[in-house]
């Protein structure tokens, strides 16, 4: 085995990580592969010879290469920030793709990369490799160009973002099913005060429909009431799924899904529902993991 090839199967090692990390930072799986598909292009032009943690240089490099990307984005933008779900994750409701858990080793939900995207830049790249992966902020803050302790206080902010945008979400996945179940029955029947039971006074509904726009519901009643009216119009079948480690579901139209559900449940009520159904990105979707 040459050098290259050495180089290469360490650089395999630690792909899944490298991508968790910048799907994190990102929101965006094809974007994801492009960051680690760059790290592996730096990493073999580097010399690496007196590199003591391989794992964590390419999660530094990783992160510098996503917050370019993150600044690159911003720079494109003349209008206001365009609204746009992340891509979602999905997997089987019995929760054995080995693949899909371990992108999603510690669970972040659609509505936590919601949050993530009202971020600077540097706030989510602080945040995300402190908080989720334990940098230090000695390694992170030549990433941004500053001081340790302005890079703590990045994820500061950013922590105190993300706390205060939702309650904790339920972990467990039996209570997580149980209380989509009850939503998604009480739609089917149109039972209308069986939906505002089941939500929080406060729940927030957004969904990506992709070029028709962008819809953005708040309140119980509201959001009962919209549930009620799809599902007196549609004729779609769901399929139970987790979708960024939570339980969601995907609706299909015959073999081609029509949008993907995910649910964030805390104090036994849904306080968040986020929808994708941008025709042009469902196709893209790999469901092959339901069968």
């Amino acid at each position: 085995m040459d050098e290259r090839d050495f180089l290469a199967n360490r650089f395999e090692e630690h792909r899944t990580h490298l991508k968790a990390v910048a799907y994190r930072m990102l929101g965006s799986l094809a974007e994801a592969d492009d960051a680690v598909q760059e790290a592996w292009l730096r990493l073999s032009r580097s010399d690496t010879s007196e590199v003591a943690n391989l794992g964590g240089w390419l999660t530094t490099v990783v992160g510098r290469v996503c917050l370019d990307m993150l600044r690159s984005r911003t720079s494109r933008r003349e209008d206001p920030i365009e609204e746009r779900l992340p891509d979602p994750v999905i997997g089987p409701a019995s929760g054995t793709d080995p693949e899909q858990e371990a992108l999603l080793a510690d669970s972040v939900g659609l509505a936590l990369l919601v949050v993530l995207e009202s971020l600077t830049p540097a706030e989510r790249l602080a945040f995300v490799l402190h908080d989720t992966f334990a940098v230090p902020f000695d390694d992170i803050a030549p990433i941004v160009g500053r001081s340790a302790d302005a890079a703590r206080q990045l994820a500061s902010r950013a922590r105190r973002r993300v706390r205060g945008a939702s309650p904790v979400p339920e972990r467990d996945p039996a209570r997580q099913r149980a209380v989509v179940d009850a939503f998604h029955a009480a739609a089917r029947a149109g039972d209308f005060e069986a939906l505002v039971a089941v939500l929080d006074p406060d729940v927030e509904l957004r969904a990506d429909l992709g070029a028709a726009g962008w819809q953005h519901l708040r309140g119980a009643r509201m959001v009962a009431d919209q549930a009620v009216m799809f599902s007196r119009s549609a004729s779609y079948t769901s399929r139970p799924a987790l979708v960024n480690g939570t339980a969601g579901v995907v609706s299909m139209d015959g073999d081609r899904p029509a949008s993907v559900l995910s649910f964030t449940v805390a104090d036994g009520r849904i306080v968040a529902i986020d929808i994708l159904a941008d025709p042009a990105r469902l196709e893209r979707l790999d469901l092959a993991v339901l069968d």
